[in-house]
């Protein structure tokens, strides 16, 4: 199958994107999987048939099936994260490239996005504490923010990184970060090790065969369709992916039950038995929740994504083992039944901020138990299942994609 794909997470992340882009890297030719947004955040959990598990950040899902990574300009590229996780792999930079125009995130904008945080103190929106957001934030008003180009250029790159350790210090008093010379060093021997390309470079793996784009985070976190103000600073939906590549099916990722790090409304937490062997409570990102599958919340984000041509439904597995677990398919909100939230228009934050005050007062209306959980969920979103999940591994997955997925064009 040649078609590209792209693989988005539909909740408040954690759905197992990784593992479905690692199963998929596993069953079909897979040119590259290009990353299409977030950064060092990500936590793709991968376990090989023999055991073997990593946890990605910002190398692609499908590394230890000899996959080559893209990291597109839409990345935020923190390369001191990217050390440490290359050496958990055996430095595998032969499978890996970055756009030139990718953002860097330095010590400094992590240490700033921890000081903003533990300046909100308990209204804290929720964070991994690793920058990406600040550095975002910060290159919307500095067009001189550190690039991935700027790697290759020892005088551009140390007064680039100097203008972001003086700025962010300015904002937020002393902050914890290495000195200056190391974090240079660090930046340019990244610039040695990696290959930083053009726009071209991508324009020839999606010529060269099918590719696949794993997003980051959930749409349901979005920066403008999430429960503002507690979303990401990244956009979680298929956009990227249409601004790099303009054919490609979508396949959005559901679990049999709906997870979220941290503050922000939950409508259907309850306190469930579900142990996690990769999640649990952080201090940054907050307590790991655990709720009953979200109908509603999903359609919305089903909608606010453009629409998806199928699902993956992970942890098939879980249903069996908890039997009080079940599918939401109404809210209660004020006395009234929701169905259905209202996408409002694109960018508006105020509306997104009165959705949240709104399901932060939500309740689950109808709960059921599925006898049969793919098909139950695919009738209640509207869509297909292409990928069934009943455990970590490849071996545990059963894919459709070959007789299903085909590309929308724009």
């Amino acid at each position: 199958m040649t078609d590209h794909l792209a693989v988005v997470d539909l909740g408040y992340g954690d759905a197992g994107k990784g593992t479905v882009v690692e199963a998929i890297c596993a069953a079909e030719q897979v040119t590259a999987v290009i990353r299409f947004n977030g950064g060092a955040q990500a936590a793709h959990n991968v376990v090989t048939e023999n055991g073997r598990h990593h946890t990605f950040a910002q190398f692609g899902s499908g590394t230890l099936r000899g996959v080559p990574t893209h990291l597109s300009r839409f990345v935020v590229v923190d390369p001191l994260a990217l050390a440490a996780e290359a050496a958990a792999l055996g430095n595998p930079f032969h499978l890996l490239t970055i756009d030139e125009g990718a953002l860097l995130a330095t010590p400094w904008h992590r240490a700033a996005n921890r000081a903003r945080e533990r300046r909100r103190g308990a209204d804290r929106h929720g964070s991994c504490g690793l920058g990406i957001g600040q550095t975002m934030e910060y290159a919307l008003s500095n067009a001189d923010a550190p690039r991935a180009a700027d790697a290759l250029s020892p005088a551009r790159l140390r007064t680039r990184l100097a203008l972001v350790r003086d700025r962010l210090t300015e904002s937020y008093g002393p902050l914890d970060a290495p000195p200056l010379d190391d974090v240079v060093a660090a930046f340019l021997a990244f610039g040695r090790a990696v290959s930083i390309v053009d726009q071209s470079r991508l324009d020839r793996l999606l010529a060269a065969g099918r590719c696949v784009f794993e997003g980051a985070q959930g749409v349901l976190l979005d920066e403008w369709r999430g429960w503002h103000p507690y979303t990401t600073w990244s956009t979680t939906t298929f956009d990227n992916v249409t601004a790099l590549c303009s054919s490609f099916a979508r396949l959005g990722v559901v679990r049999t039950y709906t997870t979220r790090h941290g503050a922000g409304p939950l409508v259907t937490a309850a306190p469930l038995d579900l142990p996690e062997a990769h999640n649990g409570t952080a201090e940054w990102q907050g307590a790991f929740r655990v709720g009953h599958f979200d109908a509603v919340a999903h359609r919305y984000a089903i909608e606010v994504a453009g629409g998806v041509d199928g699902l993956a439904v992970t942890h098939l597995d879980v249903p069996p083992r908890v039997p009080e677990l079940r599918v939401c398919t109404s809210y209660e909100v004020d006395g009234l039944r929701w169905e259905r939230i209202s996408p409002g228009p694109f960018r508006d934050l105020g509306y997104q901020a009165g959705l949240t005050a709104l399901l932060s007062r939500a309740r689950p209306g109808t709960l059921e138990r599925p006898q049969d959980w793919p098909s139950t969920i695919a009738d209640l979103l509207g869509t297909r299942i292409l990928v069934e999940s009943h455990g970590p591994r490849s071996t545990d997955k059963r894919l459709a994609l070959p007789e299903g997925a085909r590309p929308r064009r724009r």
